[in-house]
């Protein structure tokens, strides 16, 4: 029975979700680094969308993330990406740094949306003692997962988006572009005829 017990209060203690919602831009060649200190066992996610600031615009996306823990080996690395979705649990206690980087040599200006997920284990005598304040809680932060969940959404919409609208001006300068080469081949070859007919009666 104590067991039991026991495991009801571990279980009623263990998790608690912080959530963290954040846009930023991303300046060319430059870096942005946050950082989340973390206790043994929490576990963190993030997960982020790089778009362009420009409506139909839709250049290189791609930039560089990663995360250091406390002995400043990396949790993750990753290179040349415009999404990701990451998530590891804390081995150590301490400052966990994610960073995301745009210095690739033909990097532009990109704004980053991104969302930092934790489940945090805190002590029984942490909680609120109140069932009804648990549950307030609890809610608040579902309420704040739905959220970031439409801001991510938001982003990507805009994202491809901006691919559409890029994409249809280019096909619509080349097809200009196509045009003008046939009207030039045309004025051309009339040109040429009537140059030859006018050279053939003269001899």
């Amino acid at each position: 029975m104590y067991f039991v017990s026991a495991a009801k209060a571990l279980v009623a203690a263990a998790v608690f979700t912080a959530v963290t919602a954040h846009n930023i831009v991303l300046p060319a060649h430059g870096r942005e680094c946050f950082h989340e200190t973390l206790h043994k066992d929490d576990t963190m996610t993030v997960t982020f969308q790089v778009g362009d600031r420009e409506f139909g615009s839709a250049g290189n996306l791609d930039i560089d993330f990663w995360i250091t823990n406390p002995t400043g080996q990396y949790e993750t690395n990753e290179k040349s990406i415009s999404n990701g979705d990451y998530s590891f649990t804390a081995k150590h206690d301490g400052k966990y740094v994610y960073c995301f980087g745009n210095e690739a040599w033909t990097a532009n200006t990109k704004e980053v949306s991104f969302n930092v997920h934790g489940i945090v284990y805190v002590s029984e005598h942490e909680m609120p003692a109140d069932p009804l304040d648990r549950e307030v809680r609890k809610l608040s932060d579902l309420l704040a997962q739905v959220k970031d969940e439409q801001e991510y959404i938001v982003m990507r919409e805009r994202t491809h988006r901006n691919t559409a609208e890029s994409t249809n001006s280019r096909v619509k300068w080349w097809n200009m572009f196509v045009i003008g080469v046939v009207i030039g081949e045309s004025l051309f070859q009339v040109w040429w005829l009537r140059r030859f007919f006018e050279v053939k009666r003269v001899v």
